[in-house]
């Protein structure tokens, strides 16, 4: 989709995420850098909603210059993003660590400690690396850290990481660090086009995600406005981008998991695996009431639905249309805790195609039951599919109808 629009800007979340893109052959997988950053004609913006670490973004930048790729030229970082400082990497290992056996799974990179200080009112942004008093900033916020850690008892080595860092931040210095959020109305202004990437699943949302075990920000359409500047009224078409099957990663509830052979052959078939830790995706069948509840908070106008060929081999499909609670009730609505509700997904089942997609190039020639299986989907969800895909490679993608 990247391809179609002047400007593609990450709004929220940070290294946690792994956006993973295969072309010519070759997989990227994409943390902190937007996903149009391989176009060459293709404005990438990292906006202030985001939280970075200069250490991995710099690494990551490093991995694209094997493929002739330097965005030193086209991607802009927002002066207001958060930064992830390496103290912020010990306090996420400390918390989780404490924890013991109520984790909520996170990736370890600093992420929520970061936010944290966000919302305190104490955390250092990207515009602050320009001011001449900014180690000084930074010495008084690693000391009310190194406090917490020093509570926790918690054991680290600061000097390797302290290093790398300070380097990354002169690197860092060496892209276009601007007020985003008036390039991008700029940009709207003067009629381009502006896809803004999100980085977590609807249900991680910190608000209306399966709280506790979600992320730190608003990966909902709502944090668009905040993580990037723009008035709701800015807002076109609202893509909902969900798998044929459903994934957990980490910690939390899954009511329609798949703890059997039918759910590892789901994983070995679809690759799950983190893009970011590499941990074993949990996997499960669809989920009706989670996907009405995503299409609903977010304002979903069009659908795209991915990796359908993972399903290719299996006779049945089940859907789950809705849940039976510990009171016996029977709904489609997402309860208000989903970690403490009994649920019993309630299944309808569905002829399996059981057709080798990753050869079909056009929607003529997409199985009968596979477009039953579609068109079911847009019945219950009142949204249209206008996306599916059939393969990992970006050329293994089915438009059904225009998306832009």
């Amino acid at each position: 989709m990247a391809s179609k629009y002047d400007v593609v800007a990450r709004f929220q979340g940070g290294p946690n995420a792994g956006h993973t893109l295969e072309f010519d052959d070759i997989k990227h997988v994409l943390h902190q850098v937007p996903s149009g950053v391989f176009r060459k004609n293709t404005k990438n913006v990292i906006g202030n909603g985001v939280v970075l670490d200069p250490v991995i973004f710099k690494r990551e930048i490093e991995a694209l210059k094997q493929f002739e790729i330097e965005p030193f030229y086209n991607l802009y970082i927002s002066k207001r993003a958060q930064l992830i400082l390496p103290t912020h990497r010990l306090l996420d290992a400390a918390y989780e660590k404490s924890k013991g056996d109520e984790k909520i799974g996170s990736t370890l990179r600093g992420i929520g400690p970061t936010y944290q200080d966000k919302t305190a009112r104490i955390g250092l942004r990207v515009g602050d690396t320009l001011a001449a008093n900014f180690k000084d900033k930074y010495s008084k916020l690693k000391a009310k850290h190194l406090e917490i850690l020093d509570m926790h008892q918690f054991e680290y080595d600061l000097e390797a990481l302290e290093n790398d860092f300070f380097a990354a931040l002169d690197y860092l210095k060496k892209f276009k660090l601007v007020d985003t959020e008036i390039m991008i109305n700029q940009s709207l202004a003067a009629n381009e086009t502006v896809l803004a990437e999100g980085a977590q699943g609807s249900l991680l949302d910190i608000d209306f995600g399966s709280y506790p075990f979600v992320t730190s920000s608003n990966t909902t359409c709502s944090g668009v406005c905040n993580g990037l500047g723009l008035a709701p009224s800015k807002i076109g078409q609202v893509y909902g981008i969900f798998k044929a099957y459903c994934t957990r990663v980490g910690e939390g509830p899954f009511p329609t998991e798949l703890k059997d052979e039918i759910g590892e052959r789901i994983r070995k078939e679809g690759r799950e695996f983190g893009a970011t830790t590499g941990r074993p995706r949990r996997c499960g069948w669809i989920d009706l009431p989670a996907l009405k509840y995503a299409i609903m908070i977010n304002g979903v106008t069009q659908l795209s639905m991915m990796k359908v060929d993972v399903l290719d081999a299996f006779d049945e499909i089940n859907v789950c249309t809705h849940y039976k609670l510990k009171d016996g009730t029977v709904t489609d609505t997402m309860p208000f805790d989903l970690c403490n509700e009994e649920i019993i997904p309630i299944y309808k089942s569905m002829k399996g195609w059981k057709t080798d997609l990753t050869k079909v190039t056009e929607v003529k020639s997409l199985p009968k039951e596979l477009m039953e299986y579609i068109v079911y989907l847009e019945k219950e969800l009142k949204t249209p599919i206008s996306i599916v895909s059939v393969g990992p490679n970006r050329k293994q993608t089915i438009f059904r109808s225009k998306v832009v």
